[in-house]
């Protein structure tokens, strides 16, 4: 995240939102020069507020003087989409059970998967979604899953930026990327091939609601030297989201999962 800018008048909430927004998955301990060089803000502002945030429990500090989210903070964003996340848990764990593959759990937050939750083991292939993390949507299974199934002016949205190429087999041509995605549509379920990661490959399927409208996926990841395995992993990747779907269902939560 580049340094912003500073522009006079914000307010104190937007200043707020600006210096925890200094802070990502790279830049996890700031000092406060940091953090007023990355949120733009004058030294001055960010001294008061990131105190503040610190006497709230949303930020830390340690023992040298770095900054870092606070418990606070956490457990607050441990309340966001936090039913999805129970009710598909047992099931993510059973596709582990009987596959002893990584299990990711996403859904979409813009032009981005939001992984909600993972469960993997110590011979699995090592991936690198996290929870809370975001990654591509075009290049990741359960990314691919949810993009397939998003309305026609949302693609035409997506497919007009410049996409991301974290490798070289991701598919950044629009018309290209179009027709994987009619396929996906079609027969229900996505794969990637060293997309998002060499040596890895992932196959993912949508979660659906009451109403059918896709609200988030689950997917699998391997070993690339395993693709010829993913075939199997088809129907228990579908029957798990159809489960985790109907289970959620069943909870009565109506919330809104996809955001705009």
């Amino acid at each position: 995240m580049s340094a912003r800018r500073r522009e006079p008048g914000k307010s104190v909430t937007s200043r707020v939102v600006e210096i925890l927004g200094a802070f990502d998955e790279v830049h996890t301990g700031l000092t406060l020069t940091d953090v007023a060089r990355r949120s733009g803000l004058p030294l001055s502002t960010t001294h008061r507020l990131v105190h503040e945030l610190e006497d709230a429990g949303l930020l830390t500090r340690d023992s040298v003087g770095g900054f870092h989210i606070g418990l606070r903070l956490w457990e607050l964003g441990q309340l966001a989409n936090s039913r999805l996340r129970e009710v598909a848990h047992p099931w993510l764990q059973e596709l582990f059970d009987s596959t002893r593959e990584n299990v990711q759990l996403g859904v979409r937050d813009g032009f981005e998967v939001l992984y909600l939750d993972k469960v993997y083991g110590r011979r699995a292939v090592p991936i690198i979604s996290r929870v809370g993390g975001r990654l591509p949507m075009h290049t990741t299974g359960v990314g691919k899953a949810l993009l397939a199934f998003q309305p026609t002016w949302f693609l035409q949205s997506y497919l007009a930026r410049k996409l991301e190429r974290p490798t070289p087999f991701a598919i950044t041509e629009p018309g290209r990327l179009s027709r994987e995605l009619a396929i996906t549509r079609n027969r229900g379920w996505a794969i990637t091939k060293e997309e998002m990661t060499l040596g890895s490959c992932s196959l993912a399927a949508p979660i659906r609601d009451a109403e059918g409208k896709v609200i988030a996926s689950i997917g699998v990841v391997l070993a690339s030297r395993r693709a010829g395995e993913l075939d199997g992993l088809v129907q228990p990747v579908l029957s798990t989201a159809a489960e985790v779907g109907r289970a959620y269902a069943a909870s009565g939560d109506a919330r809104h999962l996809v955001t705009t």
